[in-house]
């Protein structure tokens, strides 16, 4: 592996391992259930995925030449209902999560200790990507915990389900299956 891309290729494994636990999560909710509010002041998964999608948008498109928090970004209406229906709002995410990883891809051409702003703080490449990554895991806890609350009926375990730590270990030992999202590659 050659040094200059093994960070930007642990990035990019990062962000595939949250994206599959976030489609993972979504498939297994209702129309209805993705845009439920579990109480008043508890945001929907939809309302997460809003916020994912706008956060990511922002820091990420033209990381090298403008701050990352643009000024067209209404953060605030990012917690509001999503006004359209599921299909727009996947792919409204999707348009942030498609400049997370196109950063990530122009990044192995960049020094880790390239200096980008992001509301007006310098900060390295690396050390942005740590905290895009991080915010990111965060929301993707959040959602998934969102959903076990609205979700009726059986649930499909994303990660080893209780009980099955012996056996999992068992069949994945030494191999990248150890810690990839169950029921997927």
């Amino acid at each position: 592996m050659n040094a200059s891309t093994a960070w930007t290729d642990a990035l990019r494994e990062s962000a595939r391992s949250y994206r599959k636990m976030i489609d993972a999560t979504l498939v297994q909710l209702s129309d209805e259930e993705f845009f439920l509010r579990p109480a008043a002041e508890i945001n929907s998964v939809a309302v997460l995925l809003r916020h994912l999608g706008g956060n990511l948008a922002s820091r990420w498109t033209d990381f090298q030449t403008t701050d990352g928090e643009k000024a067209d970004r209404n953060r605030d209406q990012e917690f509001a209902d999503w006004p359209g229906d599921r299909a727009s709002l996947m792919d409204y995410f999707d348009l942030g999560w498609q400049k997370l990883l196109d950063a990530i891809e122009t990044s192995s051409q960049l020094d880790p200790g390239t200096l980008i702003l992001i509301r007006g703080e310098s900060q390295t490449l690396a050390s942005a990507f740590v905290r895009s990554l991080t915010h990111l895991s965060y929301h993707v806890g959040q959602i998934s915990l969102i959903a076990r609350t609205v979700h009726r009926g059986p649930w499909h375990w994303l990660t080893i389900a209780p009980g099955g730590s012996q056996q999992h270990n068992e069949q994945t030992w030494g191999t990248s299956q150890s810690r990839g999202i169950q029921g997927t590659d």
